[in-house]
């Protein structure tokens, strides 16, 4: 089933990429000679119009074929062809072209996010900071702090935003805090027959106030990485549903952030990954490659649906970030030739363009290679 869905995420992924380059190629008036699901050898083609629609044996993702995509020796111009070849229409088209995989990929991004946010409910903020985890042995947990409780004010300061709660651990690390926690259930303030007195000198001690607890801890100067001085995860943000006429424009709005989000992240990776490559010649070991997404995708499929959903989306973002390096053998090393078409007022020669992007594509291989050597290490390690 893992390899079942590992197939059909990256057909989706591919099939709708190349879908975007077929319909900007339509609108820009350029014959599309075959658009193919999965990869060759044909099984079935049937020609409508002057495309041939085709399925093909390895059913992953698809493909187009443009009429004089690799210039005039590519094209065998007739009457019923002439002004229809890729290499006739102008640079904006081209352009229009080119990113129409990118698009398309960006906007299944966008629909999967929305999907889910659609179906969970919209984020919203609560004015009231939560704790969501708890990290092993942090102050948090050795002063029994627990999943759920919601922290009410700081050293008597109200706390509204999960911001203001980070900036004030913060600047208190090193010091004796008091945080008041508001509590549902298991509390013993709501428990006990008589109010404890006096602050405890543990760090599990309480007293209360209100029905709440009034709980003493000193937060880390220098906590471990990924935690902050208490060891607390927390969220002033819950998951709301709205009235049924507004969850499609809301789902899109949050969709469009988290692409963007997301988006940002892969960038940072990205960033990441060419400098651990130039500087030290190595892959960094959170990278993925084929054998990683796999693994993934087995790892999300047991979380459901919407966990696939958001998987599809992220994957979808990420390929759209990914196409559009200045490459050879990418989109975006292909706009990398028509600006030099731009600046020069000349195309590409088309033998070197093709050498070019061959070049690029074994590199591209050769990298693909690392990362999957990577990921079958990191599996024998575990």
């Amino acid at each position: 089933m893992t390899l079942i869905l590992f197939i059909l995420i990256l057909s989706v992924l591919v099939f709708v990429h190349e879908f975007g380059h077929f319909l900007a190629a339509k609108r820009a008036g350029i014959l599309v000679e075959e658009f193919g699901f999965g990869l060759p050898p044909r099984l079935w083609g049937k020609k409508v119009g002057e495309t041939i629609y085709s399925i093909n044996a390895l059913p992953i993702g698809g493909f187009v074929k443009l009429y004089g995509e690799e210039g005039p020796s590519s094209a065998e111009l007739s009457s019923a062809s002439a002004g229809k070849a890729y290499f006739e229409k102008s640079l904006k088209r081209r352009v229009s072209v080119l990113l129409g995989g990118v698009t398309m990929n960006v906007l299944l991004g966008i629909v999967c996010f929305s999907i889910l946010y659609f179906v969970v409910g919209i984020p919203t903020k609560t004015g009231r900071v939560r704790i969501v985890g708890v990290a092993k042995n942090s102050p948090a947990e050795m002063a029994e702090i627990k999943t759920d409780d919601i922290i009410v004010s700081v050293d008597g300061q109200k706390v509204t935003e999960d911001s203001q709660f980070v900036k004030w651990t913060k600047e208190k690390a090193g010091q004796t805090v008091i945080l008041e926690i508001h509590r549902d259930k298991d509390n013993p303030c709501q428990t006990e027959s008589k109010v404890l007195g006096g602050m405890a000198p543990k760090a599990s001690g309480f007293n209360c106030r209100n029905s709440n607890l009034l709980v003493s801890l000193i937060p880390r100067p220098s906590p471990p990485e990924g935690e902050g001085p208490l060891g607390v995860a927390i969220t002033d943000m819950e998951l709301k549903k709205f009235p049924w006429w507004q969850m499609p424009y809301l789902g899109v709005r949050e969709g469009f952030k988290e692409s963007l989000v997301w988006g940002g992240m892969i960038v940072e990776a990205l960033k990441k990954t060419v400098i651990s490559l130039v500087v030290r010649g190595e892959v960094p070991k959170d990278i993925a490659g084929p054998v990683g997404i796999f693994q993934i995708t087995g790892q999300v499929a047991k979380s459901g649906i919407l966990a696939v959903f958001q998987f599809l989306g992220i994957l979808s973002v990420n390929l759209a970030i990914v196409n559009v390096l200045p490459l050879p053998a990418l989109d975006g090393g292909r706009l990398i030739f028509l600006g030099y078409e731009l600046l020069t007022k000349k195309r590409m020669n088309a033998r070197l363009e093709v050498l070019i992007n061959n070049i690029g594509m074994a590199i591209l291989l050769a990298l693909m290679l690392m990362i999957t050597v990577n990921d079958i290490l990191r599996l024998m390690n575990r």
